[in-house]
């Protein structure tokens, strides 16, 4: 076997390798019988990176967060506070008032307690460390049509009401007052807020509790419970939940709940009755994420390696060395460019350590805040997603050439038409790692990501890189 039809034969198999890979990229090249005409290179260079401070991230998510953290491993605090709304659903409805036992010496409907529980699948950190938030009643609801990020306060933005609740509660995700989980089978972890105080609503009406409020507005004022829109503008704008004290516990809030109890009329004596009101993703829910900025910044200032924390925290930013892959091979096809990000183990020993996030996206850095903020998905021509692999202890992209290929046409466009265009582009040949989850669904066997969005759960990992380059191979072809 000849030279051409080996490296040709190798080519192929490269190819077929490749496309199997999840981060594989439009090849372009066209397989034929005549492989003595394809002549095959390949090429070894080397990227550089570093850690870039991250100070927000569209808070697109379905969970919220909520406490404060320290990570083990870099020192660096975290904290969350998170603001929710209520679901209404079209067609809610009470009992006849005639059906009430609940009632006051004028006859009103009084509720015998009320409460907000946030329900939590998992947390991050000590379930028994002592905590504090601090509850506030909204003055009106975040509008829907604007686009969140994590440094979004909506009390240092005036959407706090002034004189209304500020409720303050001391909790452990334990959770060990909470009697219901002695009894209940089914018992979630929640943190549960009683708001059982005189409640005084915007035209100075005095209740003898929040939720007597809600179940007085419902006879007097049907309209504002006809769906989730006139509820949340009418009555419930939501709740921002802030932390004032603790330290040591991360809780994943899944499901907010406001929970309203009254008892009902029954020929064997009064029968209780709850009714709720869910947080859900009809309606808006937002997370506000406080970095610890000195620790950060010591980090980025690291160059033994780089750092990427989420959420928000820390990317890893790569400059790609587009000129001198396509030097000489401006005719060629890439076939291939792998590049691959191996992580350093944690050297902190500690139950607590936080984990390295477990998918990584890699897109230019200047469509870092358009991706995001379209919902774009990975389209593996500027956009790859790559997966942590814990037996190779790394992230692999093991075809970029699509994202090389397309910085490289930009540059030679751009200069075409201003001879200042790199000048005016300083990131052209610049991507960013960045934490993200997916979503994904199943079509005729096969599963095609449906989301991507930014990683919002406590991750931390360093890589290698800073002062040491990060190897790519490149295999090029081209038919003679």
């Amino acid at each position: 076997m000849n030279i051409k039809l080996w490296l040709g034969v190798a080519a192929i198999t490269s190819v077929i390798l490749v496309s199997c890979d999840d981060t594989t990229n439009e090849i372009g090249v066209s397989l034929t019988d005549n492989v003595d005409h394809l002549e095959v290179s390949t090429s070894t260079f080397f990227a550089r990176t570093r850690s870039v401070p991250v100070k927000s991230v569209v808070a697109r998510s379905t969970q919220g967060y909520l406490g404060r953290i320290k990570d083990p491993e870099t020192g660096a605090y975290i904290t969350g506070d998170f603001m929710t709304q209520f679901y209404c659903m079209e067609g809610y409805t009470l009992s006849s008032i005639d059906s009430v036992a609940s009632l006051d010496a004028q006859g009103k409907i009084i509720a015998d307690s009320c409460e907000v529980r946030l329900f939590y699948t998992s947390y991050y950190g000590d379930s028994l460390a002592t905590m504090k938030l601090t509850l506030y009643e909204m003055e009106r609801p975040m509008p829907e049509n604007l686009q969140y990020y994590t440094d979004f306060s909506p009390l240092e933005q005036g959407y706090v009401r002034e004189n209304g609740i500020r409720k303050s509660h001391t909790y452990s995700l334990i959770n060990n007052g909470d009697a219901e989980r002695e009894v209940d089978e089914e018992y979630v972890n929640n943190i549960c807020v009683k708001l059982n105080d005189p409640y005084t609503d915007r035209n100075g009406v005095t209740y003898n509790n929040f939720g007597t409020y809600i179940l007085r507005s419902f006879y007097e004022h049907p309209e504002y419970f006809k769906n989730a829109n006139a509820f949340r503008h009418n009555l419930i704008p939501g709740f921002f939940f802030k932390m004032s004290g603790g330290l040591g516990a991360m809780a994943y809030i899944s499901v907010p709940q406001l929970n309203i109890y009254y008892r009902l009329v029954n020929k064997n004596g009064p029968v209780s009755r709850m009714t709720l009101f869910n947080g859900t993703e009809e309606i808006l829910q937002t997370t506000t994420v406080t970095n610890d900025e000195e620790a950060i910044s010591q980090l980025v200032e690291n160059n033994s390696c780089t750092y990427i924390k989420s959420p928000a925290g820390i990317y890893t930013e790569v400059t790609l060395p587009v000129d001198e892959i396509v030097k000489g091979h401006e005719n060629d096809t890439i076939n291939t460019a792998r590049i691959v990000f191996n992580r350093i183990n944690n050297e902190t020993l500690s139950v607590y350590n936080l984990s390295a996030p477990s998918t990584l996206l890699m897109l230019e850095t200047d469509s870092l805040t358009s991706f995001f903020e379209k919902g774009k998905v990975a389209n593996y021509k500027q956009s790859f997603l790559g997966t942590y692999s814990s037996s190779a202890n790394s992230y692999t992209f093991g075809n970029i050439g699509g994202l090389i290929t397309a910085m490289y046409t930009a540059k030679t466009e751009g200069l075409r038409k201003d001879p200042q265009w790199v000048e005016k582009h300083p990131n052209w040949n610049k991507a960013m790692l960045v934490p993200v989850t997916t979503t994904s669904t199943t079509v005729n066997y096969s599963t095609i990501i449906t989301g991507v969005a930014n990683d919002m759960k406590l991750t931390s990992t360093r890589l290698v890189g800073g002062d040491t380059p990060i190897l790519i191979n490149v295999i090029y072809s081209k038919f003679n």
